[in-house]
């Protein structure tokens, strides 16, 4: 290169926006294949070569299949790809605004539900993967562990709960009360519309609550 010619800057916007290119389009073929052929029978390659990208694109990004699964479960527990905290969404935090507690808590059963129902056809799925998508399923128990307690301590900063609640029991029967499995039973299973489960949810909830001393 002559002397006298300026260097090209190092386009990272471009980058920046080919990653999330790549990173869509792999998740989307990733969610397609899932649901077409099964865990077991979609690979690295197969989806790499659905989205249009090599699989060395694919591993750089999701560090591998599981990685991929746990991206997908995160994307449709969210309903996007944006970098936000679920805390950070507006539907958690009109709940965490809502002054009445009854209130509260229907609108966090909302919330509770509409993530089943985006999770509902992804969970039965994973649910007969194996011990490899176990793990990201046993992760994402943990976090939703951690969003059930971090709400329960809401509560209690609030005035909500009367002092002296053992936070940590509420938190753990809470997060049995809001899980995949008890969604599912009652919707699938029993035949229940989303919203009975709803206003089922939000009354044990209230029930739940330690009553004031």
């Amino acid at each position: 290169m002559p002397s006298g010619t300026p260097r090209r800057p190092y386009d990272s916007a471009r980058r920046q926006q080919a990653a999330r290119r790549n990173r869509a389009a792999i998740l989307a073929a990733g969610r397609e294949l899932l649901f077409r052929d099964g865990y077991r029978a979609t690979t690295v390659r197969a989806v790499a070569e659905r989205a249009g990208v090599s699989p060395e694109t694919l591993y750089k990004a999701f560090g591998g299949k599981p990685g991929l699964v746990k991206a997908l479960w995160d994307v449709t527990l969210a309903g996007d790809d944006q970098p936000l905290a679920m805390a950070e969404r507006p539907q958690l935090q009109a709940v965490l605004a809502t002054l009445d507690a009854h209130a509260k808590l229907r609108l966090y059963a909302a919330f509770v539900r509409g993530v089943h129902e985006r999770l509902a056809a992804l969970s039965a799925l994973l649910a007969e993967a194996g011990p490899e998508v176990g793990q990201v399923l046993a992760l994402s128990e943990d976090e939703r562990m951690a969003g059930v307690s971090a709400f329960v301590a809401h509560l209690a900063d609030t005035g909500v709960l009367p002092p002296g609640t053992d936070t940590a029991r509420l938190a753990e029967s809470w997060w049995a009360l809001t899980g995949p499995h008890l969604y599912t039973q009652l919707t699938t299973g029993r035949g229940w519309d989303t919203d009975t489960y709803e206003d089922w949810l939000t009354g044990l909830l209230a029930a739940a609550l330690p009553s004031p001393t």
